[in-house]
């Protein structure tokens, strides 16, 4: 038995493994808040860092109430234009801008998904593979988000 399979037998350790992971989340954009010295940069780690909470509030909420009919998430994954395999991942560092900390985020929000989709598969026709499915097609919705941003800001035409 796999550590993912454990989590298909419960709600509360579906949600609970979830809370964990955005509490990870959330911690990471912390240090990274407290590295960077660009004011756009904290800005936008900032912004996510406030949503990785509310995430994680949301998903407390779920817990407490037994379901998670209070989320409002997609029912499908949305399309990605995959940047984070065309940005550099690394550690932030005091320096960082506006791009760079987007980046960041961007890759934080690819590897939640990939753990809700690792999460969903591993749970295959288990009780709790809808709820994974869904919470990862609301971390699909955010990084969709994030990219767009992304385009908006920083990807020119030439």
């Amino acid at each position: 038995m796999t550590s993912t399979q454990g989590v298909c037998y419960t709600f509360e350790a579906a949600i609970e493994m979830a809370i964990t992971m955005e509490e990870r989340c959330y911690r990471a954009y912390l240090v990274a808040i407290r590295t960077v010295k660009d004011k756009s940069a904290r800005s936008i780690l900032i912004d996510a860092a406030i949503e990785e909470v509310n995430q994680k509030h949301q998903l407390e909420i779920a817990l407490i109430q037994g379901n998670i009919d209070n989320m409002e998430l997609l029912q499908q994954e949305v399309p990605m234009m995959n940047l984070d395999y065309f940005l550099e991942q690394k550690k932030l560092s005091a320096d960082a801008d506006a791009r760079q900390a987007l980046a960041y985020i961007i890759h934080g929000k690819k590897e939640g998904l990939e753990f809700y989709e690792k999460l969903t598969s591993g749970c295959s026709g288990a009780p709790m593979a809808p709820v994974f499915q869904q919470l990862a097609a609301d971390e699909s919705k955010n990084l969709q988000k994030l990219e767009d941003l992304f385009e908006e800001h920083f990807l020119t035409e030439n």
